[in-house]
């Protein structure tokens, strides 16, 4: 029989330790201390209980831990002296049944790691899901994480056996994260449709109005009506708006929802969680016969990364009527219009249809946001949940520098008016101009010599600019010093440029009555609050400027990587994000 939590809280220290026996090999001292902390509200709150305790343990109490642990396919399973729990999870990981190929590279990957870092190789094959990874999905993140610095992987390593101890402490209390299953499950469904030439290589990209976008916004509209929403539709500019009534046909609307659009060769989680999150709470509401006081308007967004187009934001902004009608005839890097490609879709691609999407206000209680952190610190505090304290502020540009092509081997180095270097300079100077600010960030990610040679100085160089800061002024101000050292360079360099700005979001801080609520939800989880603000801009920036936003992180795993194909969470992490959107809605109910 599974323990329960109201066991483990009464029983005697002694008892309690044996309930735990076994969560972290060989080492039975962190669930010791950590019972000392008794009652606990939750599993969540026993499993960052145990966090605490080998966070502050320091340095050789970890190391002893990762060296307790046995190496992946190792001697100790040759030798059959696993622990029962080990045994289970190599198993069904098929680590057992190696072939002789597998078996020899996976102990020379062993022996690799062990020499550069000095402790074992630790991975919960159990995998994110918890099913298990495959064979070929531990060998590639051993081939990964070997050239890792040392320190990092030790973090890292420590975070694998956390969730390890997650695993099988949901085993011992007969936990199942089934809302959490469920929303990764339909993450990976949905990244079954994929744009060509990014399909065939086995990667996720969607960009807007292409078949595989279509396809994802159909499921959506299909998914959201089984699931018990009343109203399903894919609107003027291609998002998908789900409806779920309140009380009266009157009654106000919860907004909420994020992006299904993604980067090239992006990762499955990014936006898409926060489509899912609001729609298993709706499942459950329907589930239940229940109808709120409110009702729940969830929104598939069309188009934020601004792939295809240079239109971010393009389906949020449609809604606080923010559309610019001049993307109606930018082109694709194939030609094509945005108007030729929402005719294509069956969209009216008519200004009129496209402006009677603008929302009303008065008519929403506000607007919340679930997404992936897409950055490490969530990840690196152990922690399920942040709430988000604001949005930076952010500003785009595509830039060219313009030069002279000349020969390599016969124009001297003082006589050259290289572009590529000019840029290269300016790359340099936003790193250290934007590290001096402290929390303001800037990235040259593109840069493109056309018709570049190998023997050819570079005649011209086109390149991005991406800044954000956390207020307005601390952007304008990195802003102004980045392009007023192009000139600068330029000149020095005999070369010219062009910057043109392709994207402003002003700062968007959370409204304190709704980020207030997000942290009465975690907290009812057990979960300890962080605050932490956002680099990354998201569609609650656009909505922010017509109504009130609060937004919900949620852990991402490979040091929170976004924008990657490493980009993943737990379906425990999304669990309890579901939880905490339902006791958001639930706060909501109780005050109207």
């Amino acid at each position: 029989m599974p323990f329960t939590l109201d066991q483990l809280n009464a029983a005697p220290l002694a008892e309690a330790a044996s309930m735990l026996d076994g969560l972290y090999e060989h080492s039975p001292w962190i669930a010791e201390a950590a019972l000392k902390q008794r009652p606990f509200a939750s599993l969540a709150a026993l499993k960052h209980a145990m966090v605490r305790v080998l966070a502050e343990a320091g340095v050789e109490p970890q190391l002893a831990l990762i060296r307790a642990h046995p190496e992946l396919a190792g001697k100790a399973m040759v030798s059959q002296s696993l622990t029962a729990e080990s045994t289970n999870e190599q198993t069904k990981a098929g680590l057992t049944n190696c072939t002789p190929e597998e078996f020899a590279h996976i102990q020379q990957l062993n022996a690799d790691y062990n020499a550069k870092h000095g402790f074992p190789f630790i991975l919960a094959v159990r995998g994110p899901r918890g099913t298990g990874l495959s064979k070929a999905e531990i060998i590639a993140t051993f081939e990964r994480r070997l050239h890792h610095p040392v320190d990092f992987e030790r973090a890292e390593c420590l975070r694998h056996i956390h969730r390890i101890a997650e695993i099988r402490l949901n085993d011992k209390f007969g936990f199942e994260p089934a809302l959490g299953n469920a929303v990764w499950d339909w993450h990976e469904d949905l990244a079954r449709h994929t744009d060509p030439g990014y399909a065939e290589l086995g990667q996720l990209t969607v960009t807007y109005l292409t078949d595989a976008h279509r396809a994802c916004a159909a499921q959506l509209q299909r998914q959201m009506l089984a699931l018990g929403f009343d109203e399903a539709r894919i609107d003027a500019v291609g998002n998908v708006v789900g409806r779920y009534h309140g009380h009266t046909p009157d009654a106000p609307g919860l907004l909420t929802g994020s992006h299904f659009d993604t980067v090239r060769n992006g990762g499955k989680y990014d936006g898409r969680l926060g489509i899912f999150v609001p729609m298993a709470c709706v499942q459950q509401l329907k589930q239940a016969g229940r109808r709120l006081p409110f009702a729940i308007e969830v929104v598939g967004f069309a188009e934020e990364e601004g792939q295809r187009y240079k239109a971010t934001f393009l389906g949020s902004g449609a809604l606080t009527g923010h559309f610019n009608p001049a993307w109606l005839d930018q082109q694709d890097a194939g030609g094509i219009t945005m108007r030729a490609a929402m005719q294509h879709a069956g969209l009216p691609a008519t200004l009129d249809a496209i402006g009677a999407l603008q929302r009303d206000p008065s008519k929403y209680l506000g607007f919340v946001e679930v997404h992936i952190e897409q950055g490490p610190v969530l990840n690196e505090l152990n922690l399920p949940l942040g709430i988000v304290t604001s949005i930076n502020a952010s500003v785009r540009y595509l830039g060219e520098v313009i030069g002279m092509a000349s020969h390599a081997g016969t124009t001297p180095m003082d006589r050259r008016r290289d572009a590529a270097c000019a840029v290269a300079e300016l790359a340099l100077f936003a790193e250290q101009r934007a590290a001096a600010d402290g929390d303001s960030v800037a990235t040259i990610g593109m840069l493109q010599v056309p018709n570049g040679s190998i023997n050819v100085v570079p005649g011209a160089c086109r390149f991005s600019l991406d800044i954000r800061a956390p207020n307005d002024a601390q952007r304008d101000a990195l802003a102004r010093d980045i392009l007023t050292q192009l000139q600068a360079i330029c000149t020095r360099r005999g070369v010219r440029s062009r910057a043109e700005e392709t994207m402003r979001a002003a700062a968007a801080p959370s409204a304190p009555e709704w980020q207030a609520r997000w942290e009465a939800a975690v907290a009812s989880l057990g979960v300890p609050l962080h605050r932490l603000p956002s680099g990354a801009g998201h569609d609650a920036m656009k909505l922010h400027e017509v109504m009130s936003q609060a937004m919900l992180f949620v852990r991402g795993l490979n040091s929170g990587i976004s924008h990657n194909p490493l980009e993943s969470t737990t379906s425990d992490d999304m669990d309890l994000c579901v939880r905490a959107f339902s006791l958001l809605l639930d706060q909501l109910a109780a005050g109207h």
